[in-house]
C-alpha cells in the first residue's frame, strides 16, 4: 500500500514517520500525478485555510474533493478533520472543505494555541488501552450523520470519527510518538476499502 500525505504545509513529515513505523510505503505529496499515484491520504494538522488555498493554487483540490467523494481511503488529522468536513461551523469567509465525512465540526472549538492540552481518551479500536492525545487549535465535532460513527469523544463531543473509507481526529497522533491511530487507519479503513474496489 502507497499512502500520500498532502504536503503543502502541516506535520508532512512526522505522519509520515509514523506511517513508515506501520510497514508501508508512504509519501510527500503536491502534485496531481503524486496524488493519482497512491493508494490512501492524509491529510495533516496546520491550518486548514491554508491548506486548502494552496491546494488550488497547485492545482489539486478539485482532483482531491473527486478523489475523497470517490471513495480514496482518507485521514485528516486536525486541520485535516475540518477539511473533511461536509459543514464548518465558525469558518472563514469563503472558507472551503473537500468534505466526504457527513459530519459538523467547529474551528479551535478547544481555544487558541495557548489552551493547547494533552488528554488520554479511550479509542474505540477493539483494545483497552488509552491513547495520549496532542490538541492544539483544535476542532471537535458538533454533529454526525447515521454514516459516521464516533470512536472517541471528550466532554460529549466527538473527536475521532470514521466513515467506510474516512478517517479524523481533533488530536495529532503523528506528534504524540503512539501509531495506533495510523496503524487503525491502515488495516481498519484503508485495506479493506482497497479491497472492495478490487
Amino acid at each position: 500500500m502507497k499512502i500520500g500525505v498532502l504536503a503543502l504545509q502541516g506535520d508532512v513529515r512526522e505522519h509520515i514517520d509514523s506511517l513508515l513505523t506501520c510497514e508501508v510505503e508512504a509519501v510527500p505529496v503536491r502534485r496531481a500525478s503524486e496524488i493519482e499515484s497512491v493508494d490512501a491520504l492524509v491529510l495533516p494538522g496546520g491550518e486548514s485555510t491554508t491548506i486548502a488555498q494552496l491546494a488550488e493554487v497547485f492545482g489539486i483540490f478539485d482532483l482531491i474533493k473527486s478523489k475523497i467523494n470517490n471513495g480514496m481511503p482518507v485521514y485528516g488529522s486536525c486541520a485535516g478533520m475540518i477539511l473533511l468536513a461536509d459543514q464548518i461551523l465558525d469558518a472563514k469567509q469563503g472558507q472551503k472543505s473537500f468534505g466526504g465525512l457527513d459530519i459538523t465540526v467547529r474551528r479551535n472549538a478547544f481555544g487558541r494555541q495557548v489552551d493547547s492540552f494533552e488528554s488520554d481518551i479511550a479509542f474505540d479500536d477493539g483494545s483497552d488501552q488509552l491513547i495520549r492525545a496532542v490538541f492544539i487549535r483544535a476542532p471537535w465535532v458538533e454533529k454526525v450523520s447515521d454514516t459516521v460513527q464516533v470512536l472517541a469523544s471528550i466532554a460529549s463531543h466527538p473527536v475521532a470519527v470514521r466513515s467506510k473509507t474516512a478517517l479524523a481526529t481533533s488530536f495529532h497522533p503523528e506528534i504524540s510518538g503512539d501509531n495506533r491511530i495510523h496503524r487503525y487507519f491502515i488495516e481498519q479503513v484503508a485495506r479493506p476499502a482497497l479491497l472492495k474496489v478490487k
